[in-house]
């Protein structure tokens, strides 16, 4: 059973249900639904809920990380005596609530990719509340979470509430001369996904070239953040039945992904730079931001490589070029994530691979690889 779950059915078991009992005036209302509370969690004391499901809910989709946090940011404020000390509370919240913001986004993009799409919807909603509570209402920092919303809603099939919440992204970022391309880049790809439900392909494709294109002017054309652009793009020609477009893209989204792995790997294996005189010597390699992937990349690279080494396994007129670089590209990426038993399976899975393949470089990079894999305790 999922610890998170034990936690959870430990803390609803010594748990009143009891109606709460509230002083006059004052109205609580269900985290998830606004409804009226009847029941507390119990470790923070400062989140209330209508019922047990929307409780389990959240726990399982944000609360269970964040319910400490909370106690700070929803207690009453204290007496402060001068405005110095009141300016720095206000500031020191504020701080606290961005990086509320910043943990809650990624977590709900981390339960997409992971198609966990019930529990990615109260995790947007935090990053939403604590968005409008920093930046206003009217704000382009509100679109990433009306998009993690949308997609959420697209994969529930609520296609209608999915419309609402992309809309309401569209109009903000409209009104916005500054947003971003990356934005931008997020919010036709999640436009692609809900003509794509819809069975509107030609619109679908349309909203996805413009993905990658707004990608592509923040990051480039072979950066991991516009990959998902062509990764979508080609699940929609795969829908089609044309997969000689959609082989094409599945190559370079595997490409880019491989190649990034790879830089990631060759930083945390470089040997460390021998101290010549006094003080720490820093590498500029281990200064690169290819050295790490947040939780959300994690969970979309694991996503994204498993489907089409799915795909790759069971094509019957395949290259082993592909099927080797998506191997060692899963290879690379669960000795990331510190699964040394599923790198070495993807490894041997390369290893077979590539013997069926001319290129010579990738052979010698996989059998690298293993060596490194074998050093692993």
């Amino acid at each position: 059973m999922h610890k998170s779950y034990e936690l959870f059915t430990k803390t609803t078991t010594d748990m009143t249900l009891n109606p709460l009992a509230n002083p006059k005036g004052v109205k609580l209302a269900c985290e998830l639904c606004q409804k009226p509370a009847f029941i507390q969690c119990t470790k923070c004391r400062v989140t209330y809920y209508c019922g047990v499901e929307h409780q389990k809910a959240d726990w399982m989709g944000i609360h269970e990380k964040i319910c400490q946090s909370l106690i700070q940011l929803r207690q009453a404020s204290p007496f402060l005596p001068s405005e110095e000390e009141r300016q720095k509370r206000i500031n020191h919240l504020n701080v606290k609530k961005r990086q509320m913001i910043d943990l809650t986004r990624t977590t709900g993009q981390k339960l997409l990719f992971e198609g966990r799409h019930e529990q990615a919807v109260p995790a947007a909603m935090q990053s939403l509340r604590f968005a409008i509570d920093v930046h206003g209402l009217a704000s382009i920092e509100l679109v990433p979470s009306y998009l993690i919303l949308g997609e959420a809603s697209i994969g529930l099939g609520r296609l209608s509430q999915a419309e609402e919440y992309l809309a309401q992204a569209q109009w903000t970022a409209l009104k916005t001369p500054e947003c971003s391309n990356a934005i931008k880049s997020k919010l036709y790809r999640n436009l692609g996904l809900l003509y794509a439900a819809k069975g509107q392909y030609d619109d679908s494709l349309r909203q996805h070239a413009d993905d990658i294109y707004h990608a592509s002017e923040d990051f480039g054309t072979d950066d991991i953040r516009t990959s998902g652009g062509y990764y979508h793009m080609a699940n929609v020609f795969f829908r089609q039945g044309r997969m000689d477009i959609a082989d094409t893209l599945y190559r370079q989204v595997a490409e880019i992904w491989y190649k990034h792995l790879l830089q990631i790997v060759k930083v945390r294996t470089a040997t460390p730079d021998v101290p010549k005189g006094i003080g720490p010597v820093i590498s500029e390699e281990s200064l690169e931001e290819e050295d790490s992937l947040d939780e959300a990349q994690e969970a979309e690279a694991v996503q994204v490589l498993n489907a089409i080494y799915d795909m790759r396994e069971h094509q019957s007129n395949r290259r082993a070029q592909d099927l080797a670089k998506v191997s060692h590209a899963l290879a690379m990426l669960y000795f990331i994530l510190m699964d040394i038993t599923k790198a070495k399976e993807f490894g041997r899975k390369a290893v077979v691979a590539s013997e069926g393949d001319s290129d010579d470089c990738l052979s010698r990079s996989v059998v690298e690889f293993m060596k490194i894999l074998e050093a692993v305790k």
